[in-house]
């Protein structure tokens, strides 16, 4: 699904990761770790065609992101969740109406204001706020839920759009250990039932380890692991984890 050899990426001028050589299949569940700047978010939101790349080969889901159009550049985005740390949703709205939105390719703008939503959309959303444990909450306001509950929204409605990647950065770590844990197993639960393949930007450790089949550690723009989580030592965490100054 995801293919970069040798591949430079940054900003205008600027290089954050280099000579990166990965692969991600479907149906994978992804951690990135790695210290604050080290080129974890970069790595991650470059899957969406935003990062500019220098060199090498760069391609998602078919696409070759060294030289997409615009139109393609739509259809790739239409099938990527993306999940924030800070949620993104529209607070004055409903729960329902936020996960609704995640249909908006689907759905006439105009009916969408007026909430005017078909039997098969409410089924729909339903169904993604059963599996994030959401829908007690489907009337109310998305400023009325605490921080756990809205990041399960923000997975609902990612799940609504129907994507065949779900990208979150950070997406746990302004939550309590409590909440932290039910969106991680959430999203792990989302990667098994719909096969989605999901890559997870972590700032703990523990997490990663816990959660994600697969971990990729960034250090100072460069991969310097990439194994199954069982194979992650004491001694790899030191090298992923040591800040060259």
């Amino acid at each position: 699904m995801i293919k970069m050899k040798k591949l430079t990426l940054g900003y205008k001028k600027e290089k954050i990761l280099n000579d990166i050589d990965l692969k991600v299949k479907k149906g994978e569940f992804i951690g990135i770790i790695g210290t604050s700047g080290a080129g974890k978010s970069t790595l991650l939101m470059s899957v969406t065609g935003g990062i500019k790349v220098f060199d090498g080969k760069f391609e998602v889901l078919d696409y070759d992101l060294n030289n997409i159009k615009k139109k393609n550049l739509i259809k790739l985005r239409e099938q990527i969740g993306v999940i924030f740390q800070g949620y993104n949703l529209v607070d004055r709205l409903s729960v329902l109406d936020n996960v609704v939105s995640g249909m908006l390719k689907d759905i006439p703008l105009s009916r969408a204001i007026l909430k005017l939503y078909k039997d098969k959309e409410i089924k729909k959303a339903k169904e993604y706020m059963d599996i994030v444990d959401i829908t007690k909450h489907s009337l109310k306001r998305c400023d009325e839920l605490s921080g756990g509950q809205r990041q399960r929204v923000a997975i609902a409605r990612a799940l609504a759009a129907e994507p065949k990647i779900i990208l979150a950065d950070e997406p746990v770590s302004a939550l309590d250990p409590k909440s932290a844990k039910k969106v991680m197993g959430i999203l792990k639960k989302v990667n098994e039932v719909y096969g989605v393949t999901v890559i997870i930007n972590l700032h703990h450790l523990e997490y990663a380890k816990e959660y994600c089949d697969r971990i990729i550690g960034v250090n100072n723009g460069s991969v310097v692991f990439d194994d199954n989580s069982d194979q992650l030592t004491d001694k790899l965490v030191e090298k992923i984890y040591t800040v060259n100054n």
